[in-house]
């Protein structure tokens, strides 16, 4: 996995270009992961927009559907990345204690890729 100077976003999306090359499923699926959340982290709460009014009165143009995003911090990706860890890191012991060890070890692995990229972040 490559690292280097930049953002973690960055860096997870630049991972996934060179894991998708050396079409590496495991880190593919840890880095799509980690990249969803963030994104779903970015998105405002519905109840925040403001409701829809008359047709007349509706604001039209290029990028006027587009949903609002929020402004993450560095911290506030990391912290999503380490949210993403935990949980696979938690899956992976509850395959485990399920008798699936095969699983496990693929989820473990996934946790793996994740920790290895939050250790370069730093």
């Amino acid at each position: 996995m490559s690292s280097g100077s930049g953002n973690l976003r960055g860096r997870m999306a630049s991972a996934l270009t060179d894991a998708m090359r050396a079409r590496d499923r495991v880190a593919v699926t840890a880095l799509r992961s980690a990249l969803s959340a963030v994104g779903n982290a970015e998105a405002v709460p519905v109840d925040t927009l403001p409701p829809a009014g008359a047709a007349e009165t509706a604001a039209s143009g290029v990028g006027v559907a587009d949903a609002p995003r929020r402004e993450l911090t560095e911290q506030d990706v990391r912290a999503v990345v380490l949210a993403e860890l935990a949980e696979h890191d938690g899956a992976a012991e509850h395959l485990r204690v399920a008798g699936r060890p095969d699983d496990a070890a693929r989820v473990a692995a996934e946790a793996d890729v994740l920790r290895e990229l939050l250790a370069s972040s730093w």
